[in-house]
């Protein structure tokens, strides 16, 4: 993007966006020392990442609507401040309870600084080539944070023990904050004619959570639960509530234009759907990595390198592919090649399997995940006006945070399927084919999105 204050911004939104992404798979190597240094049970140790999970899409539609009243750099620099104080007790903490607290700030945190890099880079960049190459380079930052995050991992909690996991982000968070201020305006004075719609951020924010909550907790508290039970009715009312309320908005958090957008939209749906499928692959491939082939977390970190390299390169090179061929004919091959490397890794997951076998069909899938990322992204920003940019970002990085929980509860169904009452070596084989099915249902999912993506307009000439 050349030496310019633009190229400078960009440089620091992507490594906001990579600090956040680290967090996602940065602690899950850390767990098992996690647990038995806190004294978590089996059951409740998965709460560490499902808090942060349940608490980031909860809050992200109320974090990009905050990016457009309050000020991109406001709620930018205030979400680099709750990630960095969450990180921070979490690494303090002595208990569960004082720990999945700072685990929830952490992912309101990150809800804020999410939409707000996006809705800065895309108020930054005019719409076309700029922006595309701008968010290429945010979207493949974002990717190589998620095995980063693995690898440091691995090395902070064997070299200086779990605590390191979280106070690694307070000096990363700094160095980002000090810049902002330097690198991005000052916001303007805030627009008194339009306001925040607490009615409606309330009820968003309530219903999405809810909804999440549930759909992340249900397999370890079982679906019959009260919490769960409680949470599946009042998440969909609160979300109706939401919907009767913004009809009646004069100013609503969600603005009926954007849903007559018809590329935001179908951005959304392929958002929901690309974490359902793509985001569930790293989950199932730790598993096989770890529990069928017997990889270490470190080992299993080093495996990821060559895809994730892959998406990242995949990621910065999908803005010229965009502003070449257009978003519908590029999402169409990127899907195509991701469904048949989907395919392909699962074929060649076998407890007699090797690592070199999964190559071929790891490089397809993660060229497509690469590319797929990016796009969609820009796909959202497409077409939307500035004032917009932030909750725009946000409808769909809410989506993405949705298709996550739906894609992983209905995934683990597959796997787990005919796992139960085993031990042994009859364990062993089923949980294979389990993990096998999973993936196969990834690439049947993939190419499902191939239907959605070609509704989307086609490029003009």
């Amino acid at each position: 993007m050349g030496g310019s204050r633009e190229g400078a911004t960009l440089a620091l939104l992507a490594f906001a966006m990579l600090i956040v992404s680290l967090d996602q798979y940065i602690v899950v190597v850390a767990l098992p020392e996690i647990g038995r240094s806190l004294h978590y049970s089996a059951q409740t140790l998965q709460a560490v990442i499902s808090a942060y999970a349940v608490a980031s899409a909860g809050f992200l539609l109320f974090g990009g609507r905050a990016a457009d009243l309050l000020g991109r750099r406001r709620v930018f620099v205030s979400g680099l401040a709750m990630y960095a104080a969450g990180s921070l007790a979490g690494g303090l903490a002595t208990a569960p309870a004082p720990q999945l607290a700072a685990r929830v700030v952490q992912g309101v945190g990150g809800a804020l600084v999410f939409p707000a890099t996006l809705s800065l880079i895309n108020v930054t960049f005019a719409e076309g080539p700029k922006r595309n190459r701008a968010l290429a380079i945010w979207g493949g930052a974002g990717a190589a944070g998620l095995v980063v995050g693995v690898l440091m991992g691995g090395v902070l909690t064997q070299a200086f023990g779990w605590e390191a996991v979280f106070f690694v982000n307070v000096p990363l968070v700094a160095v980002a904050s000090a810049l902002a201020f330097v690198l991005i305006p000052a916001d303007g004075p805030r627009e008194r004619s339009r306001s925040f719609d607490v009615p409606g951020a309330l009820t968003a924010t309530g219903g999405v959570t809810l909804v999440v909550f549930a759909l992340v907790q249900g397999p370890a508290l079982g679906w019959g639960s009260p919490a769960i039970l409680t949470a599946l009715v009042a998440g969909p009312l609160l979300l109706l509530a939401f919907w009767a309320i913004e009809r009646r908005s004069r100013d609503p958090l969600l603005p009926r234009r954007l849903l007559t957008n018809r590329t935001l939209v179908t951005a959304t749906v392929i958002a929901l759907l690309f974490t359902a499928t793509f985001g569930s692959v790293l989950y199932f491939l730790s598993l096989y990595f770890q529990d069928i082939q017997g990889y270490d977390a470190l080992e299993t970190g080093v495996g990821f390198l060559l895809p994730t390299a892959i998406v990242v390169a995949g990621s910065t090179l999908a803005g010229q592919a965009v502003t070449r061929w257009g978003l519908r004919r590029t999402l169409v091959i990127a899907l195509a090649i991701g469904s048949l490397g989907a395919l392909a890794v699962a074929l060649k997951m076998s407890p007699g399997g090797s690592y070199a076998e999964l190559v071929p069909g790891l490089v397809l899938l993660s060229i497509g995940d690469g590319v797929v990322f990016t796009t969609m992204f820009i796909a959202a920003a497409t077409g939307v006006a500035d004032r917009e940019q932030g909750v725009a970002a946000a409808i769909a990085s809410t989506a993405t945070g949705v298709g996550a929980a739906v894609g992983l509860a209905l995934l683990v169904l597959v796997a787990n399927a005919g796992t139960a009452d085993l031990a042994g070596e009859p364990l062993y084989i089923a949980t294979a084919d389990g993990l096998r099915a999973a993936v196969l249902a990834v690439a049947a999912g993939i190419a499902a999105m191939v239907g959605v993506a070609m509704t989307l307009p086609r490029a003009k000439r």
